[in-house]
């Protein structure tokens, strides 16, 4: 059986509930753990020991009261530090916020203290959640083999839950930021449909774009805090008010009749042999359980979208560091600070072209493709968890790469939901990993697929002990 840091966040929230183990046992353990590992991996902006001890004695006396118990009930969870919480730190990867304490929890924060959950820690992430890590931030190191990318811009959520330092996580996704550092990370993360999860309290790197999403170990897990943090916020005027599923009771249902939909110049071109091979073999299990595999095409917009996500991006960014930037430019590091750049030269008649894009490409992408099919399969990115050595960081690492975000920027444009499936380990203990994007609110079909793929493969194992 696996040791207690790496059971999933159902089995150990079942565990709390029957008091089998209590909220603190749980909590100091895991405290322990990062204790322990913490200072190799660096997954963390900050820990809050103190904080989740007395919410955990606070929890274990509610249930011995007999009071009505949470879903999350006692498992302790890590947040990105890009989550408004209330009398913490909110630093947001940079040096213009690190005294940045707000008043009040971002609402998904919110949902998951009323839930029950143990707020552990804040996750380290890239400065503003753009693309690299401000130059005085000690980036999370991949526990699958150090030497290679962790994915980012929710690096440390990645890491913390691959490496039992959480039982799940928060992250958010502006071109990619869930689903490079589950893929790298051989965890499982979910894009929401775009308003199915409040922003209000998130710091933006890109309004238009940006997604708040959860990251665990198993498609089960990334379910339940889901159904937490999905739903109606008022505070969010993008907040989407249809009714929210039971996402949990989907895991059981079959996959037979599913249409996969696969584009083969799309997977294939320009993207490495082992990432194409991942495709071929997730499609062979999903045939094996009874879905059907249907050929398409991607709208032509798609790259219109690809090439001009750094404008759109960059201009909405540079609007969220307004109140820092220029004033403040020197605490920023010279990936994001030339980015901000960017955004200040970018004309509107640029920013509409790529509005008038992401349009034409949501509206054909329902009609021509999504009409056909239940869900589309693509990699995250082209490319295994790539070698330190070999990135560039003056251009922002792999996500400064056009071709590195084509597999997901299209739908940060678009809205479309995404789940990131770990498909086992290739050589030098790299994880693979592929995404499936669903229509809108489809959340509840990819969660089915999603387990019905991991209960056919098995878990792909722990990175640590």
């Amino acid at each position: 059986m696996d040791p207690t840091h790496y059971l999933s966040l159902t089995e150990i929230g079942s565990r709390i509930k029957s008091g089998e183990l209590t909220a603190v046992q749980v909590t100091q353990a895991l405290l322990e753990r990062i204790t322990q590992l913490e200072p190799e991996l660096h997954s963390y902006a900050s820990v809050l020991g103190d904080q989740a001890l007395a919410t955990a004695t606070r929890l274990d006396r509610e249930r011995s009261a007999g009071h009505p118990l949470g879903p999350l009930h006692g498992v302790p969870i890590a947040i990105k530090d890009l989550l408004n919480t209330r009398g913490v730190v909110t630093a947001s990867g940079t040096r213009v916020m690190a005294d940045y304490v707000p008043d009040e929890d971002a609402t998904v924060v919110a949902r998951l203290k009323q839930a029950g959950a143990v707020i552990v820690g804040k996750t380290q992430l890239t400065e503003g959640a753009f693309a690299v890590h401000h130059p005085a931030i000690r980036a999370p190191v991949n526990p699958w083999n150090r030497a290679h990318w962790t994915g980012v811009s929710s690096s440390g959520s990645g890491v913390a839950v691959a490496a039992g330092l959480a039982f799940g996580a928060l992250g958010s996704d502006t071109g990619g930021s869930i689903r490079f550092p589950s893929a790298s990370c051989g965890t499982v993360g979910i894009k929401p449909t775009y308003g199915r999860v409040s922003r209000y309290g998130a710091f933006a790197l890109g309004e238009s774009l940006d997604h708040i999403g959860p990251m665990a170990r198993c498609v089960a897990d990334a379910a339940r805090l889901l159904r937490v943090i999905a739903g109606y916020d008022a505070s969010d005027p993008t907040s989407l008010q249809d009714p929210v599923p039971d996402y949990p009771a989907m895991l059981d249902e079959r996959t037979a009749g599913l249409t996969i939909g696969v584009d083969w110049d799309y997977v294939g071109k320009g993207v490495d042999a082992p990432v194409t091979a991942t495709i071929r073999e997730a499609l062979g299990v999903f045939a094996d359980l009874g879905a059907r595999v249907r050929e398409i095409h991607m709208p032509p917009t798609l790259g219109e979208l690809v090439r001009g996500w750094g404008v759109t991006c960059s201009t909405e960014c540079a609007r969220a560091h307004r109140k820092y930037y220029p004033g403040r430019k020197a605490d920023y590091g010279p990936v994001l600070a030339a980015f901000i750049e960017r955004g200040l030269s970018v004309t509107d008649a640029e920013y509409q072209e790529l509005e008038r894009a992401r349009g034409a490409f949501a509206s054909a992408l329902d009609r021509d493709v999504l009409s056909g099919v239940d869900v589309i399969i693509a990699p995250c990115m082209p490319m295994l968890p790539p070698d330190l050595a070999s990135l560039d960081a003056a251009s922002g690492g792999p996500e400064g790469r056009v071709d590195a975000i084509a597999f997901t920027a299209p739908f940060n444009y678009s809205g479309h939901p995404s789940i990131t499936l770990p498909a086992g380990l290739a050589e030098g203990r790299l994880p693979k990993a592929f995404q499936l994007i669903g229509r809108r609110l489809g959340e509840p079909t990819l969660i089915r697929a999603g387990a019905a793929f991991e209960q056919a493969c098995g878990f792909v194992g722990h990175p640590l002990p």
